[in-house]
């Protein structure tokens, strides 16, 4: 018998030791997505205009990277917050530690290169090495063509500074150790022809991580079958967001809408007139930015339609908003 225990601890001794290699290189080998790249970014008119598109209307940096008035229907931005950072999404929303957007103006991150902010958009990895909480969509955004992440990169160093310091981030555990293997290698797309909607739609809907919000999710992944099918839940101060079927069902999904409907669901934020409503405790209220989608084109916006109607339909009705109240 005291063989076989000695044996028994010998095994047991071998796979602790194993288990502390594995989260040892984990936690200090990773992430591992190479150096920054060493890039000089050439600010032109055309691409800080370009990246002013995308980083507020299409890949919605500043959603995240600014203040937003949560007292109004969809959180429009507060002015003079544009890129300070400081959006908290911590356990009481769900994630598994407490996160906040960094401050992205020239005050924040003026002492960095332009490969350094390259990279961290486009693999969630910071100048010092650490991971991002991909709350930042950067898996898709590692996909965007080169020049677009570049004009993204120009137009935040644009952006006038505005002294904030967040605070730091912090992953609850075991997340603290799997946050490290989620950074991988940028793989950028080429850019789609203007004249292919279709192929347009799809860069347009990846770089924006559509699916993300509108695919329900299980244990923080999302579930592949039910893309774009809705599903996924927000807890938010007034009640419980769910987000919106946006397959072609005709049912339960976006299926019976026409483009110019679908267009002009989005414009009608943009227009001039349009002031957002105050929110009750337990009214109505989304996380989707409008305002900022809003600003989208209307090529885009029908380009996106056309991808959107060309995915396979997924029944799946849901119940977009349910106030506390009605829970207690």
């Amino acid at each position: 018998m005291k063989k076989v225990g000695k044996i028994i601890g010998i095994v047991l001794g071998v796979v602790l030791l194993v288990i502390l290699g594995v989260m040892a290189y984990v936690k200090f080998a990773l992430p591992n997505v190479g150096d920054a790249p060493t890039l000089t970014i050439e600010r032109t008119p055309e691409r800080i205009a370009r990246g002013e598109y995308l980083a507020n209307h299409v890949t919605v940096c500043m959603d995240c990277h600014s203040t937003r008035d949560y007292s109004l229907f969809s959180a429009p931005l507060e002015p003079g917050t544009l890129g300070k950072g400081g959006e908290l999404f911590n356990q009481e929303m769900g994630f598994p530690g407490s996160f906040t957007s960094k401050n992205i103006t020239p005050a924040g991150i003026g002492s960095w290169t332009d490969g350094e902010i390259y990279r961290a958009v486009t693999t969630g990895v910071s100048r010092d090495g650490h991971a991002f909480f991909p709350v930042m969509p950067y898996p898709y955004y590692g996909k965007m063509s080169d020049e677009d992440v570049k004009s993204i990169v120009a137009y935040v160093r644009s952006l006038k500074p505005i002294e904030n310091k967040p605070a730091d981030s912090r992953a609850d555990f075991p997340f603290n150790f799997i946050l490290n293997t989620i950074p991988q290698k940028a793989e950028p797309s080429p850019m789609p022809d203007p004249k292919d909607e279709l192929a347009t739609g799809k860069y347009l809907v990846m770089i924006a991580g559509c699916v993300e919000c509108h695919t329900q999710v299980e244990k923080g992944q999302i579930i592949k079958e039910k893309s774009f099918s809705g599903g996924r839940e927000f807890k938010l101060p007034g009640g419980t967001l769910v987000t919106a079927n946006i397959t072609p069902d005709k049912e339960t999904g976006i299926g019976s809408w026409t483009k110019e409907a679908f267009v002009s669901r989005f414009r009608t934020y943009a227009d001039s007139t349009y002031k957002p409503h105050k929110v009750g405790a337990n009214d109505f209220q989304t996380i989707m930015p409008w305002t900022m989608y809003g600003g989208m084109n209307e090529q885009d916006l029908g380009a996106i339609y056309t991808y959107l109607m060309s995915l396979k339909p997924i029944p799946n009705k849901v119940e977009k908003f349910t106030p506390n109240v009605a829970q207690r």
